[in-house]
């Protein structure tokens, strides 16, 4: 009897990779392909990347290199091993991969992923393969849906994508050049996502898009739905006891169209109280500089309507230290936006050049060695905030989401309203439930706690309470 043909799928980035990875794996899955843990062993490698961090294409070489010598290996034993490099730098790069590396036998593109059986198929019989073109149809209706044992597999939490592509032109971001202009998903589509997710033993569900509080996507009627009235219907499907979104544009969460998404904030008990909210800066010259199309104020009037909304909830952003023109003046500003917000975690980056967007060809480039060195203040102003966050729940009780075995015998592993891990001795047949936890220890990147009385209902832990 052939064995199965094995797929194993590395994925680079951000949640949308991870989502697009684990699509890509379902609509192999009908051609035979079971996924892998293991590349030795693949008979297909598909490396789905990211253009977002610094030196990414350098890095998909250097992984691609590394997946070489997996298939010179396959091929001595007799194997055939293909390698196909999708998402945002098979996107840019194209025929650039192919003309580089004689490895590689597919390149695909952000929006094309759904055509992947028959780019192997060409493949397998010799051809080389670039599919970068944007496409008419919707790559959406041409996947397949994961299989039960795929959905069980990947455990209780899982992402959808409800928004795809961007339209604000960032001068530092490849974004609108690799995924394409601003799309959103039918309603009902995205239900049917859900449900089956659902149906499966999925507890919690985070929306995602490039601009997910941008979504506008039409209901049964034609009307367009935003992001709060489509959390609310989400709210209603059997079994999906939490919800989360990400990534959020400031200028958006300005517009009325968010208004009920900040509204739900209050009153939709499913929708956690952490929210990625990027700012990139604290000065108001170099926001216009990046194009962010959002100042200061209006940043910070966004973070007082969620606030005021919801008391209790929690923030994270993205920062980039060092764009072009970039002065110290401006640099305290980006400080004392971080002091001002207090945020509960934040992810933090020196700029780098992304070739083909406008801030590539600025002058007034700040020298690496002053970026470094803001970049270490910054740094140093988020951890200070991160530790006081988390250590500000020592001793207090948290409704935790459990999700999988610890590493230790009897214990299990959760998620807290803020996404923080929290590891407690339990049953295993707590998993997928919602438990209250009294939180005993505070780890580096983990809380530890212990099962609090089950017969009294728990508080949700407040900040600052």
């Amino acid at each position: 009897m052939n064995r199965p043909r094995k797929v194993h799928v590395k994925s680079f980035g951000c949640q949308m990779n991870v989502y697009d990875s684990h699509r890509m794996a379902d609509t192999l899955a009908p051609e035979g392909y079971v996924e892998t843990q293991l590349p030795a062993e693949a008979d297909l490698i598909i490396l789905n990347t990211c253009h977002i961090r610094e030196k990414a294409v350098d890095k998909v070489y250097s992984e691609i290199g590394r997946m070489r010598e997996l298939k010179d290996q396959a091929e001595l034993e007799g194997r055939r091993m293909l390698i196909a490099v999708a998402g945002c730098v098979a996107q840019a790069e194209g025929e650039e991969i192919v003309r580089r590396t004689d490895s590689v036998d597919v390149v695909v593109g952000s929006q094309n992923y759904h055509k992947l059986p028959a780019l192997i198929a060409r493949a397998l019989d010799g051809e080389k393969i670039v599919d970068t073109e944007f496409p008419a149809e919707d790559k959406f209706d041409a996947l397949a849906q994961p299989s039960p044992q795929a959905i069980a597999k990947r455990g209780i939490s899982a992402f959808v994508t409800v928004q795809e592509g961007c339209d604000k032109f960032c001068t530092f971001c490849v974004v609108p050049y690799t995924r394409g202009a601003e799309i959103s998903r039918p309603v009902a589509k995205v239900l049917a996502d859900i449900e089956r997710l659902a149906a499966n033993g999925v507890r919690e569900i985070s929306l995602i898009g490039q601009n997910v509080n941008a979504y506008h996507g039409v209901d049964a009627n034609g009307d367009a739905v935003t992001l709060g009235a489509l959390m609310r219907r989400i709210a209603r499907v059997p079994g999906i006891a939490r919800l989360r979104y990400m990534t959020s544009h400031p200028r958006d969460m300005l517009s009325p169209v968010c208004d009920d998404l900040i509204a739900a904030h209050g009153d939709l008990p499913e929708l956690m109280p952490y929210v990625h909210l990027p700012v990139q800066a604290g000065s108001d010259r170099i926001l216009a500089a990046m194009n962010r199309k959002h100042t200061r104020k209006e940043y910070m009037t966004a973070i007082e309507r969620l606030r005021a909304a919801r008391p209790d909830i929690a923030f994270t952003s993205d920062f980039i230290v060092g764009f072009p023109g970039e002065t110290e003046a401006d640099f305290r500003e980006t400080l004392s936006l971080a002091e001002e917000v207090n945020f509960a975690m934040a992810y933090t980056f020196s700029y780098s050049p992304r070739p083909g967007t406008p801030a590539a060809k600025l002058d007034d480039q700040v020298p690496n060695a002053e970026k470094h060195e803001r970049l270490l203040r910054l740094q140093a102003v988020i951890d200070r905030q991160w530790k006081a966050f988390n250590g500000s729940f020592a001793g207090k009780t948290m409704e935790i989401l459990l999700e999988k075995p610890g590493k230790l015998t009897g214990q299990l592993v959760g998620r807290s309203p803020y996404l923080q891990s929290v590891h407690v001795m339990a049953q295993p047949s707590l998993i997928g439930q919602i438990v209250p936890v009294r939180i005993t220890d505070i780890g580096t990147n983990t809380l530890f706690g212990e099962l609090a009385d089950t017969t009294r209902a728990p508080a949700l832990a407040s900040l600052g309470a």
